[in-house]
């Protein structure tokens, strides 16, 4: 399961999307995330699932790559599906016993699996398309006005990319862990709840000694290489807005336009 797993993970490919500035892209996708919240309609999911087919071929990332990418929340979405189906009152067409299916049930739990669907395949398209270190340095552009606030941007940029860096690093470690205790004899699927949490002990003990170990080598190496933050720290890719990105944000505001006044009709 974890090897689907496409959160964090950079597709190295040329693509007018691999090149926008990284600061564009981390603007777009928090506004996608906003547009999905405004949708009402399921015409309208359709609109935002033709644009993201259209962003994922324009970005050249193998559509199946995406795709993969939901396994590892498939049950998340699965139980959202049920709970929105099952929990939701309204007209009721179908009934036994205590368990009841409404018409606002079957479309509120559509609309939530569609949601967190284009959610993820959004937000991953970020990852997909930014490496590591330039996402560091968009990110920590565009807090750089809340410095005077205090808040140190240098930090908090690095320390979110690294977190998404390691989450492919962290899963890999887990399945090989879940491997070798398998063939220990270790049984993580068995038994009630109570029991497969006990089991998950001789998981999460190697498991979090490896998380630790990695993160006391990054640290060496980072002081190694004479690290001291991002005070006077000069960059060897200087970020720039370019033709390109002005060419995306265009459209992504008509995108955007088109999901406002489709909620406002």
């Amino acid at each position: 399961m974890f090897k689907n797993l496409t959160i964090g993970q950079h597709y190295p490919v040329e693509s007018p999307v691999h090149e926008l500035d990284p600061r564009v892209k981390i603007i777009m996708t928090f506004v996608f995330i906003i547009s999905l919240f405004l949708i009402e309609s399921f015409i309208t999911y359709l609109v935002v699932g033709l644009f993201l087919a259209l962003a994922i071929k324009v970005s050249k990332v193998p559509i199946k790559f995406v795709i993969k990418g939901l396994k590892p929340i498939l049950m998340i979405i699965v139980i959202t599906f049920i709970i929105n189906l099952l929990m939701t009152p309204g007209k009721i067409i179908f009934q036994i016993g205590f368990i009841k299916i409404t018409e606002e049930g079957i479309r509120q739990a559509g609309f939530m699996a569609i949601r967190l669907t284009l959610l993820i395949m959004g937000t991953s398209l970020l990852t997909l398309t930014t490496s590591p270190i330039i996402l560091t340095d968009g990110i920590e552009s565009l807090l750089n006005p809340f410095k005077r606030f205090g808040l140190p941007a240098h930090e908090l940029a690095m320390m979110m990319t690294i977190a998404l860096r390691f989450i492919p690093t962290l899963m890999e470690e887990t399945e090989k862990i879940m491997k070798a205790q398998k063939s220990r004899g270790a049984d993580f699927e068995s038994g009630n709840i109570m029991s497969r949490a006990k089991n998950l002990v001789p998981l999460l003990v190697p498991l979090f000694i490896s998380a630790f170990r990695r993160a006391d080598e990054l640290a060496m190496a980072m002081e190694a290489r004479c690290y001291r933050g991002g005070e006077n720290r000069t960059r060897m890719r200087q970020l720039k807005i370019s033709k390109g990105d002005f060419v995306a944000s265009g459209i992504f505001i008509v995108y955007f336009a088109a999901i406002i006044m489709i909620k406002i009709w």
